[in-house]
């Protein structure tokens, strides 16, 4: 192994090895050779590309897609005394011309851009005066439309091999099918990439599917006293449940987007430190974020494809000590997964109305507006035309794809308000101010957490329920901010439009009518295989996940839900547990194995086993029905 390579691990990170492939990786990243590296969460990516950029002259330019990801590692470089810079959102010009320079004189070794940041005619301009010595693209996925989490503007990276000829790409990403793998490829426009690749097994992670109709008592029997991250798909229920676990005398927090950045921080910190047990989060959560000790991960929601869940459940037993990754699920959540994931998918036909009502909306001609921006009100559009906002903000983002318009980034900003006074003031101040009853009863109705923190509401429904004009809830909103009853940030326009193209309706859509109809399969294979994994009780969890991602299987794990209930041997530990979970799940009323069974995670001849034992030794006792209670 390259001797300098080591020597800068050893300075920098403290590591005296490197671990299985990193090596590879980065010899084919010394020779100047393109590279596509897919290692599970927690794999080591980044050494992969900061261990050579550190050897070799000039700066490295890393494209990433999340700020926080971006500022996680920048800020850990700059803890090691390496000069590092990531250019974020909401800067001007000149501050941003300043900051380019210094990449070019400064001696910097890492520049961190998004996609559409390298877009900027400004930043594409400065870049070729660098000393660029690699361009690292993380989350390489999101450059194909067969990805869990496509992003158009990262097919645009390839350009960027025209204005710095001869160095060299190193994509890396954690979840790729063949199928992805291949097309990262082709769009990166790697040539001859030498490709690396470690194995999926994550053999310290017990991959666990527990049916239950009581999620949240399934929380108390879970979560011990170790670190945990729980996802859920709503900012509100983040709220929710880390509100419930507080009252178990569980410490939590809820962390999402709506949250103010200060509390956010303060949160992470109190969590990694471990003053913190429990993170209830919505999935964008623990993205490059290194955290070792996760014993637990846990869905509270059905995943939309097994690539985000790996990513997600990756999260725990970093470290390499046993983990567990679990999905909380009842029948219910087949109906909501394909609701939110499937039946929201427009047709070709539905992309081509929603195309045409734009332009009408904005009364654009025909063969003309290409390269026009215009304020968009998503909310008014769709109630204008009597649209579903779900398929329309679907073919919205399809049509961003095909390079047809472009959204811009706070498309799903929305008037965020939070109640600033306690509910019992709050019910004080509406009977003596009934002149905004009717709008804050609709607050409190529909948005929990309202008191908790700052939260998105819907203008446009608030206005239909409390039968109130917009502009009514607007003035009131505002006059509620001045009386410093509610906190608010108004946004009249949740968005901006630009047209790439001239209107020329059905004709603009006709070439891309193969691959709508191609990513509407893909989505549906998606949510296939997540079923499948959820709900085949005959094949080992990880055996499932090797083969989706295109790995030989191998042997069963031993650790997963389905091998624990096929092992009929109890150790003490096990018997134990088993007796704890029974002892919860009675309580004061009477359950039959069953339905005791149905919340453990244990085979029933395993339970009924526990059972007889109990009652042998006069702990519990059979009623007439056939049901076990505990003896009074």
């Amino acid at each position: 192994m390259n001797k300098e390579a080591l020597e800068i691990l050893n300075k920098y990170w403290g590591f005296n090895n490197f671990r299985p492939q990193q090596e590879e990786v980065i010899q084919s990243i010394l020779e100047g050779k393109d590279s596509l590296t897919l290692f599970p969460t927690g794999g080591g990516k980044s050494l992969c590309f900061q261990v050579p950029s550190m050897i070799l002259d000039g700066i490295c330019i890393v494209v990433s897609p999340l700020i926080s990801l971006m500022e996680d590692q920048v800020q850990n470089l700059q803890q090691k005394n390496i000069k590092a810079m990531a250019i974020t959102g909401g800067i001007s010009y000149p501050d941003l011309d300043r900051q380019l320079d210094n990449c070019i004189f400064g001696n910097f070794k890492f520049l961190y851009l998004s996609p559409e940041r390298l877009q900027q005619e400004l930043v594409r301009e400065r870049i070729r005066q660098m000393n660029v010595n690699l361009i690292a693209i993380d989350e390489a996925h999101c450059i194909s439309q067969w990805g869990h989490d496509f992003r158009p503007a990262y097919r645009n990276i390839s350009e960027i091999k025209d204005l710095l000829p001869g160095v060299p790409f190193a994509a890396f990403t954690a979840t790729a099918t063949s199928i992805v793998a291949e097309d990262i490829c082709k769009q990166l426009q790697l040539k001859a990439p030498a490709i690396h690749k470690v194995s999926f097994v994550r053999s310290n992670l017990a991959y666990e599917v527990l049916r239950t109709e009581d999620k949240y008592f399934r929380l108390t029997q879970i979560l011990k006293k170790d670190s945990a991250i729980i996802y859920v798909r709503s900012r509100n229920a983040t709220v929710e449940i880390s509100g419930f676990l507080k009252k178990q005398g569980i410490s939590a927090a809820a962390y999402h987007g709506g949250i103010k950045k200060e509390l956010k921080t303060k949160y992470f910190n109190d969590w990694r430190n471990n003053s913190l047990q429990v993170m209830v989060a919505t999935t964008a959560f623990g993205m490059g974020i290194d955290k070792p000790d996760v014993r637990t991960v846990i869905h509270m929601d059905l995943p939309e494809s097994l690539e985000s869940y790996f990513q997600e459940a990756g999260r725990a037993g970093r470290d390499g000590k046993n983990s567990r990754a679990i999905i909380l699920t009842n029948e219910s959540d087949i109906p909501v997964l394909k609701n939110q994931f499937l039946n929201n998918l427009p047709s070709v036909e539905e992309v081509k109305l929603v195309y045409r009502k734009l332009n009408t909306y904005f009364r654009i001609a025909y063969g003309e507006g290409d390269e026009t921006e215009h304020d968009f009100n998503f909310s008014n559009f769709c109630h204008q035309y009597q649209l579903p906002s779900g398929k329309t903000y679907n073919a919205l983002q399809i049509l961003d794809r095909c390079s047809i318009l472009k959204l811009s980034q706070n498309f799903q900003k929305k008037t965020e308000i939070q109640i600033l006074i306690s509910g019992n003031q709050i019910d004080y101040f509406i009977d003596n101010n009934p002149k905004y009853s009717a709008l804050l009863r609709v607050i409190l109705r529909n948005y929990g957490g309202v008191f908790d923190s700052i939260i998105p509401v819907n203008l446009n429904s608030i206005s239909e329920k409390s039968m109130l004009s917009e502009s009514e809830v607007i003035e009131y909103f505002e006059e509620l901010k001045a009386q410093e009853i509610i906190d608010l940030n108004i946004s009249k326009h949740d968005a901006s439009i630009v047209f790439l193209v001239p209107r020329e309706d059905d004709h603009s859509i006709n070439p891309y009518s193969k691959f709508i109809e191609l990513y509407n399969l893909s989505k549906q294979a998606k949510i296939d295989a997540v079923l499948e994994f959820v709900y085949n009780d005959e094949i080992c969890k990880q055996k499932l996940l090797l083969a989706y991602f295109g790995e030989a299987p191998g042997k069963e794990c031993g650790k997963c839900s389905v091998c624990k209930k096929k092992d009929s041997t109890l150790s003490k530990v096990d018997m134990n547990e088993i007796f704890l979970g029974i002892k919860k799940i009675l309580g004061k009323n009477a359950k039959t194995s069953r339905e005791i069974t149905s919340n453990l995670n244990y085979n029933e001849k395993s339970v009924v086993k526990v059972l007889g034992l109990l009652c042998e030794k006069g702990v519990i006792k059979r009623t007439p029905d056939n049901k076990y209670k505990y003896v009074s």
